[in-house]
C-alpha cells in the first residue's frame, strides 16, 4: 500500500492569526535575548574564523522564504573562501536524494567549520534573519533556489510558512533522513504547529548544541 501522502490546506494556516502573532513575538523576544547573551561566544567564534584563513567571518546566501520569497540568510563561514565555485565538482557525491545536497567528508569545510556544524553554531546569525523577519525559530529550513527549481507541487507545501533556523528534522532525525523524509518531517511540523510544539523543538535544539546528533 502506498504511503499517504501529507496535504496542507494553505487557507487553515493564514486563518490562525492568534498563534501567528504571538509566535512572531516570541521570535522577536528570545532572538533578542540569544543575541545579548551569546555575542561573547559568537565573538570568540569570529575570532576563530578569522584566524583559520583570514577569510571572511560571515558568509551571506540568498534562500527561498514563505511563498516563495528570496532573501539572504547569514551564517558564520564554516567551508573554505571559493565553496560555491566547487559544488558542481562534488554534486556527484552527494549521499542525499532528491533536492538537496550533503556530504558527511565535505573537503570544503574547514577544520573550525567542522566543530561548528555539528554544535549547530553556525547558524547562530540568522537569529538576525529571525529579527527582521525573514526566518522565524521554528520552521522548515530555508531551501536553495536550485533546490526548489527542482521542487514537485507537494515540495513547495514547505514553503507556506516562515523557513525556521530549526524544526522538526534538525531536531530530531537530522541526516538520518533523505529529503523525501525530511519534506514528510517539515509537512507533519506544518500541520500541528503549535507554541508548546515549537518551545519543545527549541529546547530538543539546545541540547544537540551539547550532545549532537549527527550534523555534517
Amino acid at each position: 500500500m502506498a504511503e499517504q501522502r501529507i496535504l496542507i490546506n494553505p487557507k487553515k494556516i493564514k486563518s490562525r492569526r492568534g498563534y501567528h502573532f504571538v509566535k512572531r513575538t516570541l521570535d522577536i523576544v528570545l532572538s533578542s535575548i540569544g543575541l545579548i547573551c551569546l555575542s561573547p561566544l559568537m565573538a570568540v567564534i569570529a575570532y576563530k574564523i578569522k584566524r583559520e584563513d583570514q577569510g571572511p567571518v560571515f558568509y551571506k546566501q540568498v534562500r527561498v522564504g514563505k511563498n516563495g520569497r528570496q532573501f539572504e540568510m547569514y551564517k558564520f563561514r564554516s567551508m573554505i573562501i571559493n565553496a560555491d565555485q566547487l559544488l558542481d565538482k562534488l554534486k556527484g557525491q552527494n549521499e542525499v536524494e532528491g533536492a538537496m545536497f550533503k556530504m558527511k567528508c565535505d573537503p570544503r569545510i574547514t577544520n573550525i567549520g567542522h566543530y561548528l556544524r555539528e554544535h549547530s553554531l553556525d547558524e547562530l546569525p540568522q537569529l538576525v534573519n529571525v529579527l527582521k523577519g525573514d526566518m522565524s525559530l521554528v520552521g522548515p529550513r530555508p531551501p536553495l533556489l536550485s533546490e526548489v527549481e527542482q521542487y514537485t507541487d507537494y515540495d513547495k507545501q514547505r514553503l507556506y510558512v516562515i523557513p525556521g533556523c530549526t524544526g522538526l528534522w534538525q531536531a530530531t532525525k537530522r541526516n538520518d533522513v533523505g529529503f523525501d523524509d525530511m519534506v514528510k518531517l517539515d509537512l507533519e511540523y506544518i500541520r500541528h504547529a503549535s507554541l508548546s510544539y515549537d518551545l519543545w523543538i527549541i529546547w530538543k535544539t539546545v541540547i544537540i548544541i551539547f550532545k549532537p546528533n549527527g550534523s555534517y
